[in-house]
């Protein structure tokens, strides 16, 4: 078999592989590495994350750019996290060979219109239905000059989407968002492939615990509404011992965890720490009120965590209804902690997840299904 190259172009730096869209990209990496496709990766960098020699273990070659933030990206009818990443010696680059373009996220998706690719394979890889993401944003956050960034972005990004029509191919995370771009794209290559991540193989304690864990990047408005619910509306008056995990917890959650001897923050754990914190729980309670994209903290947790509740929202088209347990109020919320508080979990309940999880979520199976999407068309 020849050879086969894909670029990737990525909206940021891939490697600490330690949030969101990052982990589905690098792990993305890692596995078609694994199956002997030859990456050549692009990454928009900016203050704050630095050049990652560790890709080049699995690239034949990584490009860095430089993100164009400030004035001149924001006065613009494109959305800011498009246009400030935008470069003409990448453009030069992806124009050295006619290998196929893997666009990550809508924010790397400048030049998907361009015609100088216009006879290329150009493929889409979504982790959002970006304009509602950023409205829900909006609803989340707080501060008003930041309110009025996230809705003149959603507006901005409702717009830039119909130039996804130019994909020949577009992958996609969950269930739901596949529905949706199918009815906005009906004539486009519209796939559902969930998101790579860091588990090979499930690691999960039977037994039981004595808290409970949320974990997120609690900065972002949406973690930071749902640890503000699950203090103030679930675990307020609550016997139940909460543990808020996560990066950069905003000074309103650790004042509002102080006034409850049952619930404390840990800020900004290594992953050692979260995943014993993951593990050693009784239940991973994970609320969200963004019913976008697919939630790697979800995966993490049913790889490695006892029970897991969730509202629907959490779920999103993934599929994993039956391995989760649900509850949408704070009451329900409540009644579920009280029943599941005094439940071991089992090696059962670890073999009924192994059923699903490694059919559907499989790096290697998602790496063979991407492969043959791009390859052998």
């Amino acid at each position: 078999m020849s050879d086969r190259y894909l670029h990737i172009v990525s909206f940021d730096v891939s490697y600490p592989p330690n949030y969101g869209g990052v982990i589905d990209v690098f792990y993305k990496i890692k596995a078609l590495y694994n199956k002997g496709i030859k990456i050549i990766l692009h990454n928009f960098e900016y203050p704050g994350r630095e050049r990652a020699p560790q890709l080049e273990a699995y690239c034949e070659k990584v490009y860095y750019y430089s993100r164009k933030c400030g004035l001149n990206s924001a006065i613009s009818h494109l959305p800011y996290i498009v246009k400030s990443r935008r470069s003409e010696e990448m453009i030069e680059n992806l124009l050295a060979d006619n290998h196929p373009i893997l666009f990550e996220g809508l924010h790397s998706c400048y030049y998907l219109d361009d015609q100088r690719l216009r006879n290329r394979m150009l493929i889409y890889r979504e982790s959002n239905i970006e304009h509602q993401y950023y409205l829900n944003l909006f609803k989340a956050e707080r501060s008003i000059a930041k309110k009025v960034y996230f809705l003149t972005e959603s507006a901005r990004l409702l717009l830039f989407q119909r130039k996804l029509k130019h994909a020949s191919l577009m992958l996609v995370v969950s269930e739901w968002d596949t529905r949706y771009l199918e009815s906005k794209f009906p004539d486009n290559d519209i796939r559902f492939l969930p998101s790579f991540h860091s588990n090979e193989n499930l690691n999960i304690r039977t037994g039981s615990g004595d808290y409970v864990l949320y974990h997120g990047n609690i900065e972002v408005p949406e973690n930071e509404a749902a640890a503000a619910f699950l203090i103030t509306k679930v675990f307020v008056n609550s016997r139940h011992r909460l543990i808020i995990a996560g990066m950069n917890p905003p000074k309103r959650i650790t004042d509002l965890a102080k006034k409850y001897e049952n619930i404390s923050v840990v800020a900004n754990p290594d992953d050692e720490t979260l995943f014993s914190l993951i593990r050693n729980a009784q239940v991973n309670i994970l609320v969200t009120f963004q019913a976008t994209g697919l939630k790697l903290k979800l995966l993490n947790t049913l790889y490695n965590g006892r029970h897991c509740l969730v509202n629907q929202a959490m779920l999103n088209g993934t599929g994993l209804e039956s391995l989760c347990h649900i509850a949408e109020t704070s009451d329900q919320l409540v009644m579920k902690l009280h029943e599941l508080s005094k439940k071991p979990f089992t090696e059962k309940e670890i073999s009924k997840r192994k059923q699903i999880l490694e059919i559907a979520f499989s790096n290697s199976g998602n790496a063979d299904r991407l492969i043959e999407a791009v390859f052998k068309r």
